[in-house]
């Protein structure tokens, strides 16, 4: 069986939650990737404390992946290209988390020409966050898809379909609270925002 891995969304600045950041920082070997989120997205301008986390979770040996919010594939392809983008040449991100994607088969086409995109700018690892079971012609598209996203209490409630390719990200999520899938986060975090807090395993001591 493969070993457990934690891809981490951690939507905090570094300035106000450093001590957080030098935790992810000091545990990213072992982490299969952290989703970096400035400004809910590359933001239009660089950010230099978020720069230089990169920076160092890059020297640590993890992925850095952008964040991207597709609006359920209502953004046009220019901006979502334009936003990675930004991402690859202020942050060195060498992946993508692209968030808010459908499920249904219709907008694999969408999909399909922003992954191709994704990859030519350099993104060796392209998530996509559906929150629910997508359509599986998903599955070619990327290296991993989020297939639920949501509170403890419903995961735990339901028998969801688990493979490699797939992600769980809990929230409310108590301390023993473990997803099944290999790739996973949960956070106790609740409301409004949830990932602002960090896996029980990763947040600092104080």
């Amino acid at each position: 069986m493969k070993k457990p891995s934690l891809l981490v969304p951690f939507y905090e600045h570094p300035a106000e939650r450093p001590d957080a950041w030098d935790a992810v920082i000091e545990a990213a070997p072992s982490l299969y990737g952290v989703v970096l989120n400035p400004a809910n997205g590359a933001g239009r301008t660089p950010d230099p404390a978020f720069a230089a986390v990169a920076e160092r979770l890059r020297a640590a040996g993890t992925r850095v992946l952008g964040y991207v919010d597709t609006a359920y594939g209502r953004r046009p392809h220019g901006e979502v290209v334009a936003e990675l983008l930004r991402h690859r040449d202020w942050y060195g991100a060498d992946g993508a988390f692209l968030d808010q994607v459908p499920t249904a088969s219709e907008a694999l086409e969408h999909f399909r020409r922003i992954g191709v995109a994704a990859r030519a700018a350099g993104a060796r690892t392209l998530v996509l966050n559906h929150g629910a079971h997508p359509d599986p012609g998903f599955a070619a598209l990327a290296d991993l898809l989020v297939t639920f996203e949501g509170p403890w209490d419903s995961y735990r409630a339901l028998d969801l379909p688990v493979a490699d390719h797939y992600c769980h990200l809990v929230y409310a999520a108590p301390r023993e609270a473990l997803p099944t899938t290999r790739v996973h986060c949960a956070v106790p975090g609740a409301g409004a925002h949830p990932w602002g807090t960090l896996p029980h395993a990763l947040e600092p001591a104080g």
